[in-house]
């Protein structure tokens, strides 16, 4: 019988590597016990077949980011059904072609730093990485957000030039922002400081319903054809 030991321990003893760079690997993603990828320095093996991947890089694993197609009904945050839940291994887009290598650690310890109503649905961003949390959170008013808006009812007259700038809230002004239409019953809002939940107050102020809404791009991210429910990486070398 053999003592158990822990699965950092075992890739020194296999590759003469150092104990930080055995962690390396195994976090990377690069270890297998039994065939099966291991990320966990600390897992115990004794008689397990511990193998490291040919293509092993000694590369720190970095943070990561993803973008969710969020359907309507999912909550951003901690509501009973949160988007949150859609982010699985299982519903990551076979057509994602960011070349990130995925780890169970990615869909670990994930943060939404904006937001979006649960009656909307479009792109929804989950990251690990400090930056991307500021660029979203302090910087946000630097980020244009566009929207497509489904609306119905009848436009008061100057109504679109209201909703680009002049509408009032609260004695507040709302700030200038770029509202067109689409077609007769959408809308396109693109805006750096406005909050997605005061797309509907705006509308409903010149005569306008909202029936959907619908993010498609935060910055320089677009939402592209990535289906309803699945969720791809951001590619490092994507910049908000």
């Amino acid at each position: 019988m053999t003592e158990p030991v822990r699965l950092a321990k075992r890739v020194v003893a296999l590759t003469q590597c150092s104990r930080r760079e055995a962690e390396q690997y195994i976090e990377g993603g690069w270890v297998r016990v039994d065939g099966i990828v291991v990320e966990e320095p600390q897992f115990m093996v004794d008689t397990q077949t511990v193998e490291l991947d040919p293509g092993a890089k000694l590369i720190a694993t970095e943070p990561a980011t993803l973008v969710l197609h969020k359907p309507v009904g999912y909550d951003a945050g901690n509501g009973p059904n949160p988007a949150s839940a859609l982010v699985t291994p299982e519903t990551r887009s076979p057509d994602d072609a960011s070349g990130v290598r995925p780890l169970k650690r990615h869909l670990q310890r994930l943060t939404i730093p904006l937001s979006m109503p649960t009656d909307a649905s479009g792109l929804l961003i989950f990251t690990q990485d400090w930056r991307v949390t500021r660029k979203l959170t302090e910087d946000i008013e630097r980020v244009e957000q566009e929207f497509v808006v489904d609306v119905e009812g009848m436009l008061i007259p100057n109504g679109l030039a209201l909703l680009n700038h002049g509408l009032r809230f609260n004695n507040y002004a709302m700030p200038p922002i770029k509202v067109s239409w689409q077609s007769e019953q959408r809308l396109r809002f693109a805006f750096k400081v406005l909050q997605p939940t005061q797309i509907g107050p705006m509308c409903h102020a010149v005569g306008l319903k909202v029936l959907a809404m619908k993010r498609l791009r935060v910055g320089r991210i677009p939402l592209a054809k990535l289906p309803p429910g699945q969720w791809r990486y951001l590619a490092p070398g994507e910049r908000i």
